[in-house]
């Protein structure tokens, strides 16, 4: 049986959003397909602006009779204000839900155990597998002190989670990346079912879907390692002394240090095809794709 750790996420928010016209309001507002959600589902998404870059990610839990964004605490209230923005005349009720009302997350030590976590918790108002990744575990959305007593989990810390998290490879907004820097195939959300293709329009959306059928997105967040610790989140990564990338997010391990980064793959390519060995800081890298990436690295002759 894998070890299962619990780890109430306090730097995460939950935003409702009800009424009449709350599926319609989001399908045509976010890059999930909401029309696609039943009831009890869940699925990454994200707030573009115009130009198709990151403004809020997030993931979408469909309850009965609504949805709950589960979002950053630090850009939570930001979010809620840009939803009202476009609400307009629609039939949608907002709120930011209080602090005792959030996110578990619950994960076992072994990936494989994948999305059998046991049941779902009494008193939950959504408990579901990460629409991201089955690996990353549950999230579990409620009363957080009333939940966590349910738990037959060992309890651990953000940070634990955190490290969990890098590990498999996912990045997460102002963890990884900065809001309005970066586009949804950057931080891997065509990949990580966080944007459909075929849902019709959103905000950003001819932006994303030219960057998809051009299969033009040159950058991606992958996973790195280091046998030391590693500097401080947005620090160059380079090959022969210059830029091809910043590091994201960063946890120590036994044998040294593992993190997420957004780089050129191109540029990675073409340095592994030299013999040119990365770093970042002092620290020199090994570069990983996630396990479940279907992309890969590009020829090293394509590299400009």
């Amino acid at each position: 049986m894998p070890t299962l750790s619990y780890a109430p996420l306090s730097d995460r928010s939950l935003i409702r959003v009800g009424g009449a016209d709350a599926q319609h309001f989001l399908q045509n507002l976010v890059t999930a397909d909401i029309d696609g959600m039943k009831d009890g589902g869940a699925s990454a998404g994200a707030l573009l602006t115009p130009q198709g870059k990151i403004l809020f990610d997030f993931l979408i839990y469909r309850l009965e009779g609504g949805y709950l964004l589960d979002a950053p605490s630090a850009t939570a209230a930001d979010l809620l204000k840009r939803l009202t923005f476009y609400r307009l005349r629609a039939k949608v009720d907002l709120e930011l839900l209080p602090e005792d009302v959030g996110v578990i997350a619950l994960w076992a030590d072994n990936p494989e155990a994948g999305t059998d976590l046991g049941s779902d918790v009494n008193g939950a108002l959504s408990a579901v597998t990460d629409p991201r990744l089955p690996a990353l575990g549950k999230r579990i959305a409620g009363p957080v002190a009333e939940l966590a007593a349910k738990l037959q989990a060992t309890a651990a810390d953000i940070a634990a989670y955190d490290r969990h998290r890098i590990s498999m490879g996912v990045p997460e907004g102002l963890k990884d990346y900065d809001y309005s820097d970066i586009f949804p195939h950057d931080a891997d959300l065509d990949q990580l079912g966080g944007v459909s293709f075929s849902k019709g329009c959103y905000v950003g959306q001819e932006v994303v879907s030219r960057m998809h059928h051009r299969g033009s997105a040159r950058k991606r967040f992958v996973q790195i390692e280091s046998s030391a610790a590693l500097p401080e989140k947005g620090t160059d990564i380079t090959a022969g002394g210059k830029s091809i990338g910043a590091l994201g997010s960063s946890a120590l391990t036994d044998d040294g240090a593992v993190s997420l980064a957004l780089l050129r793959l191109d540029k990675v390519a073409q340095a592994k095809d030299n013999g040119t060995p990365l770093q970042c800081g002092d620290a020199e890298i090994l570069v990983k794709l996630p396990d479940w990436a279907s992309f890969s690295l590009p020829e090293p002759s394509t590299a400009d």
